[in-house]
Formats: C-alpha cells, structure tokens, sequence
C-alpha cells in the first residue's frame, strides 16, 4: 500500500475518532446535564409565551440528529392562561423531538436545526368574543426595570416534521373550522435575507374545511397528498404558494395560492385546476349547501374545471368561489330530462352581485354558447343564466329549427303527433327549475309552424299542411295565423288564453281557449272525432323499459280545458246537407259540446240552433232546439235524409216549411242518431205545400177519386204537431185542405213497425170551397157527403197497407181525448 495512502487513513480515522468522542461527550454531558438541558429548552421555548409550556421528560438521541444533538421530548403541553374556561389545549405532543447544534449548546445557547412532532394534538381556539388560544404566543408587556436578555437571537428552524398530529383551527366567531388527521408532513426550509422558503410533502385526511359552518366543509373525508412549494416575503408580508399537483381523495388537481398575512384577518386565493374531472366528483368536494344545488344536474362524462376562492381566515362568512367549466359533446342533466350532444362555457359565482354576500342566494351559473338536443330536439342559447341557488331560476334566450316530427319525443304523443313540417322558435324566459308549480315560469317570444302534419290522438282527427303561430305574451298565450286542413276542409284560426302560464302548472282544467275561426267550408265528417270519447292513454314503454314521456299538464289541458269557438264558415256540408253563411258559438268543456246560437242559410231559408252533446264512450246523448224558417221542403228532407222515414221522402213534399223542435237523443261516432233514442216535440207549419206522389193517398184515389189528380195535391196551409218517442212519431189530429180533396189525418208513423195513420177523406171535390168567405160555413162543409175512413197500417210484408178504418168512431174519438191533452 503506498504511504500516502497510509497517511490519509491515518488521518481520517484520526478525525473520526475524535468526532465520536466528541458527541459521546456532548451525549455524556446532556444525559448527565439533563435538569440543566430542560431548563436551557424550556426557556428557549417560553420566550414570548403567554401561558405556560410543560415538557414531562427529555431523553438526548445521540445518532438521531447527527451530526447535531437530538433531545426528546415527552408530553409536551401549552396552554394558554384562558385554558380553564375554554379546555382546548394549543399543544398536545406525545413526541416532540428537537435538533440542536451541538456546539452553540456547550456555550449555553439552542439554536434548533429540526423539530419533528408525533402523536399530538394542535387546536387553535378561537371564541366567539374573538378571543384566542394562540395568544399565548403574544408578547409580554416590557417592564420598565427589565433585565436586557442578552441571550440568543429567533431560532430559525431548517427542517421539521409531522406525524400523527390532529391539526385544528376552530373559530367560533367567525364560524370556520379547519380540521386536518395529518398522517405524514416533511418540511425543509431555507432562510434567505427576503424571508424563508420551504418545500413540504403532506399527506393529511381532512375532516373539515368549513369556511361556514353554518353551510358544512368543503373536501369532507378527503386524502390530500402532494408536495408544495411555499415562499414567504417579510416585506410584503406574503405566502405564495407555487402551482403544484396535489391529490384530493382520487382526483389529481393542480393547486396554488397566496396567503396575506400584512392585515389582522389572514386574505388568501386558492386556484385550482381540474382538466379531467366527473361533476359527481367536483361537486362532493364543495360545501353540502353547493353539492345540493349542483346535484340537481349532471354531466356524463369529465371535464376541465378551474376554481379561484378568495377569502379571508379572520372575518366571518364564506369565501368567493369563481368556478369555470368546458364542456364538449356531452350528456346534461337537469331537473325534467336530460340534454344530449350538449357543449357549451361555463361558470359559477357566489357573488352574482355585488355587495350582497357570498352565499347560496347571490349564487349564479353562467352558461355561453349554449347547444345540445332535448329529446331529438336541437336548440341553441346564447347565454344561459341560474341564480339563486336556494331557489334556483334560469333565464336566458332559447333559439331553435327542427324537423317538428321530433318534438313528438319531447311532449309524447298521445296528445298531439307530428309527422311532417318544422318548427322555429326564438323564446325568452325565466323559470325555477325546482318549485316551477310555486313560481310559475315566464315566457316571451314565438313559436312557428310551418307546413306541418299533425294528429289529434284522442279525437282521431287529422290535419295537414298545418301552420301556425304561437306567441307567449306575459302569462297569456296568443296563437295565430293557423291554418288546418283535414280532407276537404280548411279552417283559419286565431286564438288566445288568458292566464295561460298560471293555469298551465297550478290548475290546466281551468284553461279557458278563445278562440275565431273562419272556413271557407267545412265538412262536418271530417270532424266526427269530437263525437267519441277520448282515447284512453296507453303507456308506451321504450327500449328501456321506461315509460314513454306524458306530459300530463298538457293533456290535462287538451281534455280538461275549456274552449270558447266563435265560428264563421262560408259553406258547411255534411253527407247531403249544405248550408252557407254558418255562425256559431261554441263551448267545450271536458266531454261536453255546448253549441249556441248556431245560425245558417239552407234551402232557400234559415236554420237556427241551439244545445248540448254529452260524451259517454261511444255514444253520445245530445238535447238541440231548433228553430227552422222558410227552407225549401224538398231540399230540408232530402238534406237531412228523409228524417229516416222510408215511405215519406224528399220527393213526396214541397212547398216551404217553417219548424219548431226540442229533441234529445243519442248519436253515435259516425254522425247517426242511433235507432230508437229520439225524443221531442216537433210544430211544422208548411205553405205552398203539395203532396206529390205520396202512395197511401194514390192508393186510395184510384178507385175513390179516379178523375182527380192525386199525385199532385197542393195546399195553401198546413200546420202539424209531431210528437217523436224512439221509433214512433205521433201524428197530432191536423186537416188538410187541399184543391184536390180535404182530409183529416191522426196516428202513429213507424220507422220500424207499428205504423197505424187514420185518415177521414170525404167524397165531395172541395175545388169550389175557396169562394165560400164565411170560415165557419166553410168548415162546415168540408166534411159533407159520403166520408171515406180508411186506415193506413203495416202489413204482414213490412210495407203499409191501405184499409178500411172499421173503428173510426173510436179512434176519432180517442184522437180527440189525445188531442185535448197534448194542447193543455
């Protein structure tokens, strides 16, 4: 071995030897010194202390702080001198080891290079007068004859640690508390002439980060582990806190922040970075009173999020949160549904206006450049805004063109079902997402229709090439420029409810539809939906298993609703019936159709209706009175089908007829009267009548009247009285004078069988009665001369058969005891 070599061993072991007698002295001296060391200690630590610090027993570590001297202390206490009142105790440190430098402690002075602190307890205590534990730390008050300490200067500690320490910062005045289960902390510090920095690794659960505790902790039950980077400027009074990844529970932010430490109520930021995170897992790390609000809504997939919260340690309240959000391509949900392909900036404030607090209610939601699809339905908003989360309210401009066949998803259909057209709307609103039934929602602007297909499911009626307008107008809903057609009809409409928002969500069966319709024709058939029932509603199940969405507003509001119809329509057909000039007033309510003053040209005359349809299933009971005024008695029969008599026609009769009739009844979804149901009593009065045709009279004239022309029997006046039961309609006693023959007519017409009509027809030709001017003497002598009674009655083939009337003299006067009681 070269004797260099040799040398430098000799030397090394040399300084070895001499460093390990040297801290086996240092150890000897503390170990036997130990009274000494506690005192030197204890002093050192009681500096500046307001209270009283109590360390149960010191043990040196020689090998622990090498190449400084480690002491050891156990049950380390401070209180503060209010302890008694409040028992929370500022330190509680079962382990409490403290690094010294070795040779300033042999000249009786500590200067401390590391303290690390192990199952202990730190609770700064603050009370609601504003009164603090950590007033122990205060400075004493000077006394005039004080002693100048001479001793050494503030202790700058290079390095220290936490393990196992409950760290708690509990303000009753200012309702914040801070509590932290700290598992592991590592901190080493520098000291440089601006201040000192340190770079500390933590890994701490955190039970509390209540800013309110009126309102709960933020990061409730979370592991936060990461590294800082913090510096401190003495001039500015300033921490900065670098930008640094940091792990909350299992989420990896990037958070940094400033403390200002120049005012007595502690300023700080925090800014906080997420580019990948669920809304589930932001939300669950805010306040509860926050969670709540954002839980009413969702967002499938992550997102980038940023967090700035502004506040101070030493006054009351929360602090500011400005939160901002993106969101590209996903899946919103919100109270009632959920938005698909939705993107749109976000951002949330507590401080929506100034001034007025961070809290719950001064709490916005932001939302620019708005646009997803609800239900197939896409649409587009500019700006968005929910605030007041208490309560929370959105507001903004809601823009949209689509394919109207989609808005069947979006409403259902087993109201109303589209299936061609498009829709544009631009609306304003307003409206509370949670209590909308409380506050009802506000809206402004259009809805338009175009060229659309639509269904009236209930009613079965269909129309096409549909447009119309709609217009929200304070709480009213105006509709206008519809056009329908269904078939050969075509109607125009404009209409309005009054209160329509109010009533839509408290009360939809008091909607009252006033409507104006006007219809250059209309095809009653077209419209026979009205006469059936309403459709039962027959849940629909998706692919799911979910119930097809219903909105039972709405078609409460279609079938519960009211609507006032004032109706103009040039031509109205119905099967053989034709009218023009149409005006009627229209109230439906529930399953019934009040129709008023119904007023029509037909046949040359007028037709004047009132009354009522009821709905039960597929038969509908119905009550009119109408009043019918010099129409062309040919065309009023044929029109209305012969009035389903088969062997009195259209063709039997002409001349003008005026009528009087109440009438109830049955009809059923086609339109008829359903056989048997019908009710009344029916006053004619016809003028200018003939009878043409009419077998039961022919009949008779071929062997009675051979040289007269009973084909053509022609009246100036007949007046008659019919009173109908189902089937059977009495004819009350009624003559007819005629140029032909006179006659008296009394029975019962069948429409099914029992038909049994009298008929007293004398001989004599009464063409020259018409020049007798005494009314009594021609009466008198209508009935002169040989007298004919016969009996028109059903056969054994279902036809009416003409017979002699054997029993005239007591049907005559049987037809005179009814006749005396149908007119008392």
């Amino acid at each position: 071995m070269p004797k260099w070599i040799k040398i430098i061993l000799k030397i090394v072991g040399a300084l070895v030897a001499v460093v390990i007698i040297a801290f086996v002295g240092i150890s000897m001296y503390i170990t036997f010194n130990k009274e000494k060391v506690l005192k030197l200690i204890t002093a050192e630590l009681n500096k500046n202390l307001n209270g009283t610090l109590t360390i149960g027993k010191l043990d040196p570590a020689f090998f622990k702080g090498f190449p400084g001297v480690s002491v050891s202390l156990r049950n380390v206490v401070i209180k503060d001198k209010q302890w008694a009142v409040h028992h929370h105790t500022l330190l509680d440190a079962k382990d409490f080891d403290v690094s010294v430098n070795a040779s300033a402690l042999l000249h009786g002075n500590v200067e401390i290079s590391k303290i690390e602190i192990s199952d202990a307890s730190i609770d700064l205590f603050t009370d609601s007068t504003g009164y603090s534990n950590t007033s122990v730390f205060k400075s004493k008050p000077k006394e005039k004859n004080a002693v100048k300490d001479t001793g050494s200067s503030s202790t700058q500690i290079k390095r220290f640690g936490l393990n196992n320490v409950n760290f708690t910062v509990d303000d009753r005045k200012a309702f914040k508390l801070f509590k932290f289960e700290v598992k592991d902390v590592d901190g080493r510090m520098q000291w440089p002439g601006t201040g000192w920095h340190a770079d500390i690794s933590l890994s701490t659960m955190v039970k509390s980060f209540s800013f309110n505790t009126k309102q709960g902790s933020f990061l409730k039950d979370k592991l936060l582990d990461g590294d800082f980077d913090i510096t401190y400027n003495q001039a500015a009074k300033l921490i900065t806190v670098a930008p640094k990844g940091l792990k909350i529970g299992d989420e990896g932010f990037v958070i940094g922040g400033k403390f200002n430490l120049a005012k007595p109520e502690v300023e700080f930021v925090l800014n906080i970075v997420n580019d990948k995170i669920l809304w589930t897992s932001a939300s669950h790390l805010l306040a509860p009173n926050i969670t709540k609000s954002l839980n009413m809504f969702n967002i499938d997939n992550p997102i980038a999020v940023t967090c700035d919260i502004v506040g101070t340690f030493g006054g009351g309240g929360d602090p500011s949160i400005f939160v901002t959000a993106k969101v590209k391509d996903n899946v919103v949900t919100i109270p009632g549904g959920k938005i698909e392909n939705c993107s749109f900036n976000g951002v949330f404030s507590n401080n929506y206006v100034k001034g007025k607090g961070f809290n719950d209610d001064n709490s916005v939601i932001k939302l620019y450049h708005f646009n997803g699809t609800y239900k197939e339905v896409p649409f587009t908003i500019d700006t968005a805004f929910i605030d007041n989360l208490n309560t929370p309210v959105a507001t903004g401009v809601f823009k949209s063109h689509f394919d109207i066949a989609k808005l069947n998803h979006a409403i259902g259909d087993n109201d109303l079902r589209f299936t061609k057209g498009y829709a544009d709307l631009k609306l304003t609103y307003k409206a509370d997402l949670v209590n909308f039934k409380i506050s009802k929602p506000m809206l402004a602007g259009t809805i338009n229709v175009k060229n659309a297909d639509v269904s009236y499911v209930p009613r079965n009626l269909n129309f096409k090439n549909t447009n119309f307008s709609i217009k929200f107008a304070g709480n009213d809903l105006l509709l206008n420029n519809i056009r329908l057609q269904t078939g050969s009809s075509i109607v125009f409409m404009e209409g309005r409810v009054n209160n329509f928002l109010n009533l839509y969500y408290t009360a939809p069966e008091k909607i009252v539809l006033n409507w104006q319709v006007h219809s250059p024709q209309l095809h009653l058939a077209e419209f026979l939906g009205f006469l059936n029932a309403r459709r039962a509603d027959v849940p629909v199940k998706s692919a799911a298993g979910r119930k097809a969405n219903i909105n039972s507003a709405l078609s409460i509001a279609f079938e519960k609703g009211k609507a006032e119809i004032h109706l103009r329509v040039d031509k109205v057909y119905y099967k053989n019936f034709l009218a023009t000039d149409a005006t009627a007033d229209l109230l439906m309510a529930d399953n019934s159709i009040r129709v008023n003053n119904v007023s029509v040209k037909h046949a040359g005359g007028s037709l004047k209706l009132n009354g009522n349809f009821v709905q039960n299933g597929t038969v509908n009971d119905f009550t009119v009175n109408t009043k019918v005024d010099n129409v062309n008695t040919s065309g009023f029969f044929a029109a209305f089908n012969n009035f389903g008599m088969k062997e009195f026609t259209s063709k039997n009769l002409s001349g003008f007829l005026s009528a009087q009739a109440h009438l109830t009844g049955k009809i059923n979804g086609a339109g008829n009267i359903v056989p048997g149901t019908l009710q009344g009593l029916t006053t004619v009065n016809l003028k200018q009548g003939a009878l043409l045709n009419f077998s039961p009279i022919t009949s008779v004239g071929k062997f009675a009247f051979p040289f007269r022309d009973l084909k053509n029997i022609r009246f100036a006046n007949l007046d008659m009285k019919f009173n109908i039961d189902g089937d059977k309609i009495d004819i009350s006693p009624m003559q007819i004078n005629s140029s032909v023959l006179n006659m008296d007519v009394a029975g019962v017409y069948s429409l099914s069988k029992g038909t049994n009509i009298a008929m007293d027809i004398p001989l004599r030709n009464p063409k020259g009665d018409t020049a007798i001017v005494d009314v009594t003497e021609r009466n008198k002598k209508r009935m002169k001369g040989i007298v004919l009674h016969i009996l028109a009655a059903d056969g054994d083939d279902g036809k009416i058969k003409i017979k002699w009337n054997k029993n005239h003299d007591k049907d005559k006067k049987d037809d005179k005891n009814t006749s005396e009681k149908g007119f008392e």
